[in-house]
């Protein structure tokens, strides 16, 4: 662009951000560099503080302050009674925003699949954890129903399986290969409301 380094190594970071390609990423570029006082100076220093000071939670998944800790495991006024099992951040603020479901979430980091995530690399370990820890009664596992997000959630269902947690599932209202994050609040609401009892540890 312009044969101007900075102008191209910025437009192809941009491009890599979900829903923008080379020609939105472009015109971001153009808007910032003819704003560079209102737009380019805060954001870089905002982007610096979120680079040192903001990480993912080993225990929940949740994005934390280094300076105030994780809000969603640790800072909370009242003691909750439920835990969300979700597969990425964005699904817990769609929920969050939905205000459907009071309690606890944990983030896995992604889910099951033979491409991408092992078992290892997420965070179900910890949410054992969070269960006994917490005296939990109830985990509602709100992965997506695709086939990853299916085959998780069954993993999710055997790691439990020696507590005496109560397990339900996202029902009616969750399309078929429909992730967490796409669904508008009606739909959540159904599908928590509906939310299916799987098989109990006693069987």
């Amino acid at each position: 662009m312009q044969g101007i380094s900075e102008i191209d190594d910025l437009v192809k970071l941009i491009s890599k951000l979900p829903g923008l390609g080379p020609k939105s990423a472009k015109r971001i570029v153009l808007k910032l560099v003819g704003n560079r006082d209102e737009l380019v100076k805060p954001m870089a220093n905002v982007l610096s503080k979120i680079y040192k000071n903001v990480i993912r939670c080993n225990s929940c998944g949740s994005l934390k302050s280094n300076v105030e800790g994780c809000f969603n495991c640790e800072s909370v006024k009242e003691k909750l009674n439920k835990i969300c099992v979700v597969e990425d951040i964005a699904d817990q603020w769609s929920i969050e925003n939905s205000n459907i479901f009071k309690g606890y979430f944990h983030i896995l980091g992604g889910n099951l699949s033979s491409v991408g995530k092992k078992k290892e690399d997420l965070l179900i370990n910890s949410l054992v954890e969070r269960v006994v820890k917490d005296k939990i009664e109830e985990v509602i596992i709100a992965t997506s129903a695709t086939v990853e997000g299916q085959t998780t959630a069954y993993y999710i269902q055997e790691s439990l399986k020696h507590t005496k947690v109560k397990i339900t599932r996202l029902a009616q209202g969750l399309p078929v290969g429909g992730e967490i994050e796409n669904l508008d609040d009606g739909t959540l609401f159904s599908a928590f409301k509906n939310r299916l009892n799987l098989k109990s540890n006693s069987d």
